[in-house]
């Protein structure tokens, strides 16, 4: 190893170390916020560690709050956001990548031109439809639409399933399998990778979302985590601030997808990495 490629890599070391520091900071102050007083909380010189830790901010919390409630509802979106988003997203990419059809790719390419329109603009006329088939108030409209596309996790998993040779679906067709069971028994196996990044992706998507339930949810027992804290005030009217609930709340909420990310980085990047290879 020469001189200069051992300074590159401590400076690509320090490089990383100070960039995991600065995206570390915003959880660290989120978490340390949710036990410490509201007068600490605007201190300053800043108090980096909670002097005393108030432990009663998550115990209040759960007796003021229905946080169960929350998370329950916002474990049933998600778990059938994900369910909707694999089963459209494998379906569509398998037919995009492997099928010969008229039309397929002016219909692949409308797909992705679906991607370049805003929410803001669909929201209204979607809110409509809706609220005229009865939907609205319910988690239906938050549940049903992934099982009905998702055009960025289909254009993924398109590209993955390009990447696998056509000889191993010929061999499979000469022993006699049929479209679905190679589907279900070589493609689905082969594309993990691919798999893996759009669950986590779901997942995310459904545990975080926030505009969507907001215009959808009208009832309180249907609220989900996310707005539980843009409302934590209502359920707390004789306390003036609640900033150290919300980041209690918070921190409740980001744990997950935080402990989800490191239990499957390596999948993540893994499907990341590969997929996009074969245009």
């Amino acid at each position: 190893m020469t001189k200069r490629t051992s300074l590159d890599q401590v400076f690509t070391y320090i490089v990383l170390i100070v960039g995991g520091l600065l995206m570390i900071m915003p959880f660290y102050w989120l978490v340390s916020t949710s036990f410490k007083t509201i007068k600490n909380i605007y201190v300053y010189p800043i108090q980096w560690f909670p002097d005393p830790i108030r432990w009663q901010n998550y115990t209040e919390l759960f007796q003021q709050v229905p946080v169960w409630l929350y998370t329950r509802n916002t474990l049933i979106i998600t778990f059938f956001n994900t369910i909707g988003t694999l089963l459209s997203a494998s379906l569509g990419g398998y037919a995009f990548a492997r099928l010969r059809f008229k039309g397929r790719d002016v219909i692949f390419s409308i797909l992705l031109a679906t991607v370049m329109v805003p929410f803001a603009v669909t929201m209204v006329p979607v809110y409509v439809m809706f609220a005229k088939i009865g939907w609205v108030g319910t988690f239906l409209p938050l549940i049903v639409p992934p099982f009905l596309g998702a055009p960025i996790n289909t254009f993924m998993l398109r590209q993955f399933f390009r990447t696998i040779p056509m000889d191993l679906e010929d061999a499979a067709r000469i022993d006699g399998a049929s479209r679905p069971r190679i589907f279900a028994q070589i493609m689905l196996p082969l594309a993990k990778p691919a798999l893996t990044v759009t669950t986590i992706q779901s997942i995310l998507w459904g545990w975080n979302s926030f505009l969507q339930p907001l215009i959808y949810l009208k009832k309180n027992k249907l609220w989900t985590l996310a707005l539980g804290v843009n409302s934590l005030g209502m359920f707390m009217p004789g306390v003036p601030d609640t900033t150290h609930f919300q980041m209690a709340l918070s921190t409740i909420m980001v744990l997950p997808p935080v402990i989800l990310y490191f239990l499957a980085q390596r999948s993540f990047v893994k499907g990341i990495v590969l997929t996009g290879l074969k245009g």
